[in-house]
């Protein structure tokens, strides 16, 4: 088949979505599909099947949006006709003016639609200072089911969790709630012994409000284990020096920067405890690449998050934003190394229903469950 995904952000591999896109792009190609990109990264000029549109203009809020890692891009309406021409099918990755062109476009031509749901509202609303004003947040789920989700044939959701939230507040969709996935590459390495008696406690996640690595520093600097403890922020973002700053109260100094795929998973393998402090989260694939490896996680249990659901039980969970309850129970995993050896053993297991092989098979069977539904005249529930 010919498959249009379109994205209206993709630039490096440093967040979710963009890795979303990526992995599903790779997998569709090796199972013989042709992939037409349609994004506006300038680098993919040139590259075979790549349709590259324009950044959105954005005047004084320029210097913003960099500092958050985020670049719009707006339609470019020949470069969208010419990737849609003669595909079997268009999967647009977020909710956005190129992939909302690109659907009504689509829809107009006949070509069947699906499209994930990557976009929690408080990943827009958070931009804009009002993620934590619930009106806000709804409203963006009901401009993101005009925009675009109404007018799709199948949407992916990559937890319940967000298609319960947005079939709340949007509308009712056709629902494949399928896993980003784990690769295989995430196994334990073997840990390495270099005579230090100091914890490491690792956090993969942006540096962005969202995901309250705030929470962590400030758990970790109240620990009774706090002279031993260093942390790790695997990660990039626009928070980068504030949380430096937050953490320069604690004894050993944390580490901050981005790892390739092969250094983190040395760094999981290494580490004592995973914590996951986030608010907001649709997913995580961060915390699921961690237990893979091995690592026993405690995760945040905010009622927007759908990492919550990984804890295995209440031990695996702290009270959201509670520096205390987090200090707790880190000091309690530290406390019980047998316990959480066995632990790391349960959760190597829990880790493999999220195979990516199997996660891309099903991928691709929504997209061709939705172009035979279209080819019979109806849908495919």
């Amino acid at each position: 088949m010919i498959i249009a995904v379109v994205c209206d952000f993709l630039g490096k591999a440093n967040n979710g979505t963009t890795l979303a896109a990526l992995n599903l792009i790779r997998s569709l190609r090796e199972k013989g599909h042709t992939v037409r990109v349609v994004c506006s990264d300038e680098e993919r000029i040139g590259e075979p099947d790549c349709y590259v549109v324009k950044k959105l203009p954005m005047g004084p809020l320029k210097g913003y949006f960099r500092k958050n890692g985020v670049t719009p891009s707006w339609p470019d309406h020949d470069v969208i006709a010419r990737a849609l021409d003669g595909a079997d099918a268009v999967h647009v990755m977020t909710p956005f003016p190129v992939g909302n062109y690109a659907a009504r476009a689509a829809e107009k031509a006949g070509i069947p639609i699906t499209a994930g749901f990557h976009c929690q509202a408080e990943n827009f609303t958070s931009h804009i200072f009002m993620k934590n004003f619930k009106p806000a947040n709804i409203a963006a789920y009901k401009v993101f089911w005009r925009k675009l989700y109404r007018r799709v044939n199948a949407v992916h959701y990559p937890t319940e969790f967000i298609r319960e939230v947005f079939e709340k507040y949007g509308g009712k969709t056709n629902a494949y709630v399928i896993s980003n996935g784990v690769g295989k590459e995430f196994v334990p390495h073997r840990r390495r012994d270099d005579g230090s008696d100091e914890y490491r406690i690792l956090f993969t996640g942006r540096y962005s409000r969202e995901k309250s690595h705030r929470v962590l520093i400030d758990a970790a600097d109240k620990s009774r284990h706090r002279e031993k403890i260093r942390l790790i922020f695997a990660g990039d973002g626009p928070l980068k020096n504030e949380l430096k700053k937050r953490a320069a109260k604690l004894p050993l100094e944390p580490v901050f920067r981005f790892f390739s795929r092969e250094e983190l998973i040395d760094v999981i393998s290494n580490a004592d405890l995973y914590v996951h402090p986030a608010e907001i989260e649709i997913e995580a694939i961060a915390c699921l690449e961690a237990i893979a490896c091995g690592a026993v996680p405690v995760i945040s249990d905010s009622p927007r998050s759908a990492t919550r659901y990984f804890a295995i039980d209440d031990k695996n969970l702290f009270r959201c934003n509670d520096s205390d309850d987090l200090a707790k129970k880190i000091d309690y995993w530290l406390d019980h190394p047998e316990e959480k050896d066995r632990r790391s053993l349960e959760y190597r297991d829990y880790a493999k229903k999220f195979d990516f092989d199997r996660c891309m098979d099903e991928m691709e069977r929504m997209i061709v469950d939705t172009v035979n539904a279209a080819k019979e005249g109806g849908t495919h529930a």
